[in-house]
């Protein structure tokens, strides 16, 4: 480390370049602390989060409900591993019931966790009830999908640079265009046994199916035996002013996948949702983590959902959605080419790179993300305000400028 130290931020960024891999390319902010939609760097400067850690801090940083049940259940037992059982795992089952109407859940730990889960779940079903003929399970997936990073997600992704030096690749995928319903019909065969798809694809930046196509996805799905799996990650638990994106298109996929703001940024917690006839293929031993379904990531997770439903955040995200973005379209610049979103899961297209828009906004005191060079994604807490939008788009309209 050779650059001269001039503040606390510098040495730990300093510190972090020079022993960790170097696969993120963070904003030079380090966050010593944070409460609601606001947090605070090691120099003492204060930001507003407007990406709530890519949407998993949907209640808002260190909610006190959330701190209580940490504490109260880290005092009692944290970890049992699977091979008991514990109190908080079928109280958590319960409320993921009483959420999605689903009637049976696997635990797992992080999103590309329990997508992995979903692939094992539909290709087992497709196997053991479709009958479909020993490794010849399809799954049929999205162009510009991000449904996580292990190496067979990567394998489907349509983005180069995820693939980039990590192959051999596993195979059994088909990508399709988003979007597009007949490119679904016409690639589903005997052998498919799930269509994989985001409801509105997040990270590749805030892109939209067109109205209905849910629900003609749900029906192609019906008639050809296909399991309809919906990536509900980012997407879920208040995000876009429903419980699911997928709500919107009155829509009952057979499986939903379900993590970040799960604990609401406590614990690492994801799950799928789905029936008994499709989860009901696992045996003992078929599948597992050491992690998944712990007391103290149950516990936190019910009382993170507990939140979303009593402090009434769906619908907060639904009207405050529709606030920030009639605000930003009123914004007069030639800098943004689309504003596009629903509830607080929005894009700004730019017509200009995007870091050094998100750049500006830090030294404003606003921390959101550039994603695909020239979008930023603004995703806030749940619990955000008008007063507090409103002091955003006048940091937007100046970092603009």
């Amino acid at each position: 480390m050779n650059v001269e130290i001039k503040s606390r931020t510098d040495y730990y960024v300093e510190l972090e370049n020079d022993l960790g891999a170097h696969n993120y390319h963070p904003l030079d902010v380090v966050i010593e602390k944070a409460k609601g939609i606001w947090v605070y760097d090691v120099d003492g400067n204060k930001y507003m989060d407007c990406l709530s850690s890519y949407s998993a801090i949907n209640q808002g940083h260190c909610h006190p409900r959330l701190i209580e049940t940490l504490k109260t259940q880290a005092e009692l037992v944290t970890l049992t591993s699977r091979a008991f059982r514990n109190n908080q795992l079928p109280l958590l089952y319960k409320k993921l019931q009483e959420i999605s109407k689903k009637e049976m859940f696997i635990m797992m730990n992080s999103g590309a966790e329990a997508v992995e889960t979903a692939i094992k779940a539909a290709r087992k079903w497709g196997y053991k009830i479709k009958n479909i003929p020993e490794n010849k399970a399809e799954i049929i997936v999205c162009e510009n999908n991000f449904h996580g990073r292990t190496t067979t997600i990567v394998s489907f992704s349509s983005d180069e640079q995820y693939k980039d030096g990590f192959g051999p690749f596993t195979p059994g995928f088909k990508i399709i265009p988003f979007g597009d319903v007949e490119a679904l019909r016409n690639s589903i065969t005997p052998n498919t046994c799930a269509f994989l798809v985001e409801p509105i694809q997040a990270e590749a930046g805030i892109y939209m199916p067109p109205d209905g196509y849910l629900k003609e996805v749900e029906k192609i799905c019906k008639e050809n035996n296909v399991l309809f799996v919906v990536d509900e990650i980012q997407t879920g638990l208040g995000r876009t002013g429903k419980m699911f994106a997928h709500y919107y298109d009155d829509v009952d996929p057979d499986m939903i996948v379900i993590g970040k703001a799960l604990s609401g940024g406590f614990y690492p917690v994801s799950a799928v949702l789905s029936s008994k006839e499709i989860l009901g293929v696992f045996n003992p031993g078929d599948h597992g983590s050491t992690f998944g379904g712990n007391p103290l990531g149950c516990a936190v997770s019910k009382t993170a959902l507990d939140i979303i439903s009593e402090e009434n955040l769906c619908e907060n995200s639904y009207d405050m959605g529709k606030y920030i973005i009639s605000e930003l379209k009123k914004i007069d610049s030639k800098k943004i080419k689309e504003i596009r979103g629903k509830g607080l899961l929005i894009g700004i297209e730019l017509n200009i790179k995007a870091r050094p828009i998100c750049e500006k906004l830090m030294e404003l005191g606003m921390l959101c993300k550039d994603t695909h060079g020239t979008i930023i994604r603004l995703t806030p807490p749940l619990i955000i305000t008008k007063e507090e939008i409103d002091w955003a788009i006048g940091k937007i309209k100046t970092a603009l400028e």
